[in-house]
């Protein structure tokens, strides 16, 4: 049978997932609750709780996400804040962190042509430095 939450705990989560605890104190949602701020902690270490907790947060806010994610690009523009621009990319999936690389290798490499491929690429960029010095 699937974990079920309790109407104490189903309460609690409400309180918690509200900005700032909707201005409460923990002791005073765990008293809202009919429990003691000791058990309000337990509950949070349980893995059931803290995923219900999370969803509850999630389904309160997806309104604002869009606010959010304009906001990360805004800060990361105006500060040069690079770990908002990465998590502002990340978000919208244009920056992963899963990179995948597919090969397809005839069997024919030419190691030779890469060899002088390469040695071209590295003349270019010689050329290139010595000319904007």
């Amino acid at each position: 049978m699937a974990k079920q939450l309790t109407s104490e705990q189903t309460l609690a989560i409400e309180w918690l997932a509200k900005p700032r605890k909707g201005g409460k104190t923990y002791e005073e949602i765990a008293k809202l609750c009919g429990v003691t701020a000791r058990t309000l902690e337990n509950w949070r270490k349980d893995a059931f709780f803290d995923a219900e907790f999370k969803r509850a947060v999630i389904r309160d806010n997806s309104a604002k996400l869009p606010e959010l994610v304009d906001s990360l690009s805004t800060i990361a523009i105006r500060d040069g804040n690079a770990a908002m621009a990465k998590l502002a990319l990340q978000i919208s999936g244009l920056l992963t962190d899963k990179i995948e690389v597919e090969t397809k290798d005839s069997g024919g490499t030419d190691v030779e042509a890469l060899r002088q491929r390469i040695e071209a690429l590295k003349q270019r960029k010689d050329n290139e430095s010595e000319s904007s010095e």
